[in-house]
C-alpha cells in the first residue's frame, strides 16, 4: 500500500498500516530527510518510485498541494486513490476535495475515507478512538478492497453511498458538538433565571430590608442554591417529551402521524439534556461539601456559639430539623447515585454492551425512579418552610417551589399513563393499531361463494 505525504497523519497511516501486517511505500518529495520519521518496516522513497510499487495509495496531502500530483498522472493512471483530507471550514469549496481530486485525475478511482480517524487513534489502535470509517466512491469494488483495509486495520468500515457524500463526510470532522448546542444553551438559559431569583432572594432583599451586605453569598451560596434548580428541572425535561408524545398518540390514534419538528428535535436531545443534569446535580454535590469549609460559615457558627452562651442556652436539638436534614441528605445521594449510573450507561462502550430491554429498564425506568426520589428530596428540602411567609421574600415564593411545576406534571402524567384502561390503548396504538382505520374482510355465503366488506377496526 502506497502513502503519499510524510505529515503527522501520513506517518500515523504508515505506523497503523505496517502494524496490521500490510506492506508499505512511503512517497516524499525529499525521502532522505523524511525516512527517520517513519517505521524501519516502511520504505520511504521518491513520490514517483512509490506510486509504481502500489496499486492502492493513501493520498495524506493538502487540497492545496493536488495540482503538484499532476506530474504522475501517467502512472496513477488505473490506481486507487484514497482521499483522507479536511477541510478548514464548512463547506469552504463549492465541490469535495475528493471529487475535485477525481476531477484531476479521471483516469484513477477515488475512494474518500479514513479523514474521521484522528493521527492519534491511527497510532494507538481503534480501541483509543472512534472504530468508524466512513467511505464513499462511485465505485463498488474500490470501496470493497479500502473497507477490508480498515477492518484489517481493526476499523468498522461505514459505507457512505456514492462520491457525492464525500461533501457531507468531510463536513463531520469540522462540527464542533453539534447535538449539544440546543441541551447548552436550554441549561444556560435556565441557569441565569434561577440565579437571577436567587440573588433577588438571598442578596438584594436582606440588603434593600435589613442594610445587610450579603455579596459574599454569590460565588458558593447563591450558585449551589442555583444548581440543584437547574438538575432538577432538566432531569424532569428529558421525560417531559415522552409525555407529549404519547398525548399526540392517544389524541390521534395512531403512531404513524409525525411529531411537530420542536417536539422531534427535543426527544432526540434527551440524551445531553440528561448528562447536563447529572453535570449539575454532581456540581451541587461538590459545592455543598464546600459549604462548611467557607470561612462565612467559621464565623456564623462562632455567633450562634456566643449568642447561645449569652442566652444560657444548654441544649438547641431540634428533632425535627435533625430527621428533616438526615432523610434530605440520604435521599440526595441515592438521587445522585441514580443519575450517575443513567449517565455511564448512557456512554456508547456501555450501551453497546446492553441488550434493547436492559437500556430501556435503566434509562426509562430507573430514570423515572430518579426523577421521584429528586422530587423527594426537593420536599424534604422544603418541608414545613413553604407555608412559612417569612420565606416570601419580595412576595417571592421559595426557589424550589418553582422548580416542582414541571417535575411532579411528568409524574401525575406518568400514573394517569400506568393506569390500565390507558396503557392498554397506549400499546395497542405503539403495535400498529389505528383510530379510525378501516380494513377488508371475506366471509362465506350460504351459497359457498365469498363476499368481501369493510368495517372499522374499532369495532
Amino acid at each position: 500500500i502506497g502513502v503519499l505525504g510524510s505529515g503527522d497523519f501520513a506517518r500515523s497511516l504508515a505506523i497503523r498500516l505496517v502494524c496490521s501486517g500490510f506492506k508499505v511505500v512511503v512517497g516524499s518529495r525529499n525521502p532522505k530527510r523524511k525516512a527517520g520519521l517513519f517505521p524501519s518496516a516502511a520504505e520511504v522513497t521518491f513520490q514517483a518510485d512509490a506510486v509504481k510499487k502500489t496499486d492502492v495509495i493513501f493520498v495524506a496531502v493538502f487540497r492545496e498541494h493536488y495540482s503538484t500530483l499532476c506530474d504522475l498522472a501517467d502512472v496513477l493512471a488505473g490506481k486507487i486513490l484514497v482521499d483522507v483530507s479536511n477541510n478548514t471550514e464548512i463547506n469552504h469549496h463549492k465541490e469535495s476535495n475528493a471529487e475535485y481530486l477525481a476531477s484531476l485525475f479521471p483516469a484513477c478511482t477515488v475512494v474518500k475515507g479514513f479523514n474521521v480517524v484522528s493521527a492519534w487513534t491511527l497510532q494507538s489502535g481503534a480501541r483509543d478512538g472512534n472504530k468508524q470509517v466512513l467511505i464513499c466512491s462511485n465505485n463498488q469494488e474500490a470501496k470493497r478492497i479500502v473497507a477490508e483495509i480498515a477492518q484489517v486495520m481493526g476499523f468498522t468500515p461505514v459505507d457512505m453511498g456514492c462520491m457525492s457524500s464525500a461533501c457531507e463526510i468531510e463536513n463531520i470532522p469540522l462540527r464542533l458538538l453539534p447535538a449539544w448546542k440546543i441541551p447548552i444553551f436550554l441549561a444556560l438559559g435556565l441557569f441565569l433565571c434561577f440565579f437571577t431569583y436567587n440573588l433577588i432572594r438571598q442578596v438584594i432583599h436582606p440588603y434593600i430590608r435589613e442594610q445587610k451586605n450579603k455579596l459574599y453569598k454569590i460565588p458558593i451560596e447563591v450558585v449551589n442554591t442555583t444548581l440543584p434548580c437547574v438538575a432538577y428541572v432538566m432531569l424532569s425535561l428529558v421525560y417531559l417529551p415522552g409525555v407529549l408524545a404519547a398525548c399526540s398518540q392517544l389524541y390521534y390514534g395512531t403512531k404513524y402521524r409525525r411529531f411537530p419538528d420542536w417536539l422531534d428535535q427535543w426527544l432526540q436531545h434527551r440524551k445531553q439534556i440528561g448528562l447536563l443534569s447529572f453535570f449539575c446535580a454532581a456540581l451541587h454535590a461538590v459545592y455543598s461539601l464546600c459549604l462548611p469549609m467557607r470561612r462565612s460559615h467559621r464565623y456564623q457558627l462562632i455567633e450562634m456559639a456566643v449568642k447561645q452562651a449569652v442566652e444560657k442556652k444548654m441544649n438547641i436539638w431540634v428533632e425535627e430539623e435533625v430527621w428533616r436534614m438526615e432523610i434530605y441528605i440520604s435521599v440526595g445521594i441515592i438521587a445522585l447515585g441514580l443519575l450517575s449510573l443513567l449517565a455511564i450507561t448512557s456512554l456508547p462502550s456501555i450501551a453497546n454492551s446492553l441488550n434493547w430491554r436492559e437500556f430501556s429498564f435503566i434509562q426509562s425506568t430507573l430514570g423515572f425512579i430518579a426523577l421521584v426520589i429528586s422530587t423527594l428530596h426537593t420536599l424534604t428540602y422544603g418541608w414545613s418552610r413553604a407555608f412559612d411567609e417569612n420565606q416570601y421574600k419580595f412576595y417571592l415564593p421559595p426557589t424550589y417551589t418553582l422548580t416542582l411545576l414541571v417535575p411532579c406534571t411528568v409524574i401525575l402524567a406518568k400514573i394517569i399513563f400506568s393506569l390500565p384502561c390507558i396503557q392498554h390503548r397506549l400499546l395497542r396504538i405503539r403495535r400498529g393499531w389505528e383510530k379510525g382505520r378501516y380494513v377488508k374482510f371475506v366471509l362465506p355465503s350460504t351459497t359457498g361463494e365469498y363476499s368481501s366488506g369493510e368495517t372499522s377496526s374499532n369495532v
